[in-house]
């Protein structure tokens, strides 16, 4: 936890054992195959939209974790902005999750919310325990973030509803791999008692075997 300046210069007011990510939902989907995303995009944001609000009656943080899509002249509100006014084929998404005026964003270069990114520094100021990810795609950011979420300790709460990659067996595939390798909590977000997560201290993570250990028990 930061050692001085808990509020961050008075830039995080906030304070929860728990965070929502949205990944790369403000999208404008203009690259190939996004038509059969869309499809699945639509109903995700919805979910999203509906866990957001349940959140912010939790007092619970919201992080936009977003690509910049190459544009490292741009920021956050060029890339609403673009997505909103453009005539791109995301703007149903982005019109459902327009950010609100205290909510958080992190542009990310790669493919983990976490890579070269201020996020570590975002959470420690909110002392952030559990995070809830959800977004674009299940299978490749979703995914990476979690993984390194995992790597730090967090407790994981991907939303089966709340994610979406390009076909529903990618989806499914990255779905059982994050609740059976990374411990996370894949339940439907109507299932989710946002008030119980909070509290929640991190789960005991098994210990890696050493690698000779290993290979006695399985030889």
């Amino acid at each position: 936890m930061p050692a001085k300046n808990e509020d961050l210069h008075g830039m995080v007011p906030d304070e929860c054992d728990v965070a929502l990510l949205l990944i790369d939902v403000i999208n404008d989907l203009e690259f190939p195959g996004s038509e059969q995303i869309l499809e699945y995009a639509l109903p995700m944001a919805r979910a999203i939209a509906d866990l957001k609000k349940r959140a912010r009656q939790q007092n619970i943080p919201t992080v936009y974790v977003n690509d910049n899509f190459g544009r490292w002249q741009s920021d956050f509100n060029r890339v609403i902005e673009h997505c909103l006014q453009d005539g791109v084929k995301g703007k149903p998404i982005v019109e459902l999750l327009r950010p609100d005026n205290d909510d958080y964003f992190v542009l990310k270069p790669k493919h983990s919310g976490f890579f070269s990114t201020n996020l570590d520094i975002l959470l420690d100021y909110l002392k952030a325990k559990t995070l809830i990810i959800t977004g674009l795609a299940g299978n490749i950011c979703v995914l990476f973030t979690a993984n390194d979420a995992y790597m730090r300790d967090f407790n994981i709460v991907v939303p089966k509803d709340c994610t979406v990659s390009n076909t529903p067996e990618d989806n499914e595939h990255a779905l059982d791999i994050m609740q059976q390798v990374l411990k996370a909590d894949i339940r439907p977000s109507t299932e989710i008692d946002l008030k119980s997560l909070i509290g929640r201290a991190p789960e005991e993570k098994p210990q890696p075997q050493d690698a000779g250990q290993q290979f006695a028990r399985n030889g």
